[in-house]
């Protein structure tokens, strides 16, 4: 029951990651981080997107919120 309950919810976190992002913003960026940012997107993981980006996580937070992916 319990696990049924949080695949669930991350499932949720990712449609709604998926329906807020602001896609051409995020296709127009340069390939590192816009594949950083759609593996956001799809995992939710920040720490390991802003590596995959080469920033700091909070340079990275601050790309999410210029392309609209909430925090979830």
């Amino acid at each position: 029951m319990e696990r049924e309950f949080w695949l669930a919810f991350i499932e949720e976190a990712r449609q709604i990651r998926r329906r807020e992002a602001n896609w051409d913003f995020i296709n127009k960026l340069p390939p590192r981080l816009r594949h950083a940012l759609v593996y956001y997107v799809e995992t939710g993981d920040f720490r390991t997107a802003a590596r995959l980006a080469g920033l700091g996580v909070e340079e990275f937070l601050e790309k999410a919120r210029e392309a609209g992916i909430p925090l979830v």
